[in-house]
């Protein structure tokens, strides 16, 4: 069963830095997309940003421009780099996956992560 772990979250002021990592174990033969979304309080999960085995990705525009989405897949490991933090980015973040090509759904995802906490203050 593939297994997804997240690290890298915690408490920032506006304006700051973080780096999201996600490490998945237990992938069998094949190609997966792998992404970040994220649940605030209230809201609905959104997809941030995922990325496909081949190197097309998606962004999505609350984002744009302030966070970028990359992948190692020598070590099964997508990071997700948040830069200009704002505290409308304060949510859970989980790291998601799926085999073929990456969606911009949330719904397409089937494999999860247990999620990190991402607050950022003003």
């Amino acid at each position: 069963q593939v297994r997804l772990v997240e690290s890298g979250g915690g408490l920032v002021q506006a304006g700051d830095s973080l780096r999201l990592s996600c490490t998945a174990a237990m992938l069998t033969r094949g190609t997966y997309a792998m992404g970040w979304s994220r649940q605030a309080p209230g809201k609905e999960r959104e997809l941030v940003a995922a990325i496909s085995d081949g190197g097309s990705l998606y962004v999505s525009d609350s984002v744009k421009g302030r966070f970028t989405i990359s992948r190692d897949r020598a070590k099964n490991t997508v990071f997700l780099q948040m830069n200009s933090l704002k505290p409308e980015d304060t949510a859970i973040y989980y790291c998601a996956g799926k085999r073929g090509l990456h969606s911009t759904y949330v719904r397409d995802y089937i494999y999860w992560g247990q999620g990190t906490q991402v607050t950022v203050s003003s």
